[in-house]
């Protein structure tokens, strides 16, 4: 069984990342060593190398194997940041971002994915990932500035909030977009002003909270 999940992460990185343009080394190095079977309940094990999102509870999802990537190379880590995750979810994303920085810290809503992805990543020996329950579109003042922000939950429109969480040379990576299918965006600040760059479509469940999407 080993084995086969093995092969079937080698499979993944080959087929999935390098084959649709996922060309940062450390990237996948990340994907190809990180264990996304270990983030997911029991009864999706088995998929955990397919292409796409898996239910983690809670009506979440892990994300796709290809997003993760790709937000991980738009984030652009060296290895010296120290990173802030909104939503983390199962914590597998978490747990690739904190093999690229030097530190990295998350914020959950849910206190059942919360409380998993610390057991998780606490069974794994990740020891540079700092967890929080709260509201992650409020960011985390007290630890800020952060080098990185990165999003993992569709946002309605530029987080304010969360850029004023950056350092004077960050960056935020989220999903952003009001319909059911979102742009991944990086937004970066350049000569005293904001900058956009685009990724490609996605599509993520929507980001709750404070500057979140609200309830109709």
């Amino acid at each position: 069984m080993a084995d086969d999940l093995e092969q079937a992460r080698e499979r993944m990185v080959s087929e999935q990342l390098v084959a649709r343009g996922i060309g940062d080394r450390r990237v996948l190095a990340a994907m190809r060593s990180i264990e996304r079977h270990r983030f997911l309940p029991a009864e999706f094990a088995g998929h955990a190398y397919d292409d796409g999102p898996l239910p983690i509870g809670d009506s979440q999802t892990i994300s796709q194997p290809y997003m993760v990537a790709l937000t991980a190379q738009a984030a652009a880590l060296t290895g010296r940041e120290r990173v802030l995750e909104v939503g983390t979810g199962s914590g597998y994303q978490a747990a690739v971002l904190a093999s690229l920085a030097r530190e990295v810290w998350s914020v959950e809503c849910l206190p059942h994915l919360h409380d998993r992805a610390r057991a998780i990543l606490s069974a794994l020996g990740v020891s540079n990932v700092y967890l929080k329950l709260g509201d992650g579109s409020e960011g985390w003042e007290e630890p800020s500035p952060f080098d990185v922000i990165v999003v993992s939950a569709a946002m309605p429109g530029i987080p304010m909030p969360l850029l004023g969480q950056l350092t004077s040379a960050g960056h935020l990576v989220a999903p952003i977009g009001e319909d059911e299918l979102q742009c991944l965006v990086r937004i970066s600040r350049k000569s005293g002003h904001w900058q956009e760059e685009y990724f490609g479509e996605c599509r993520y469940v929507k980001m709750t909270g404070k500057y979140g999407f609200k309830d109709e």
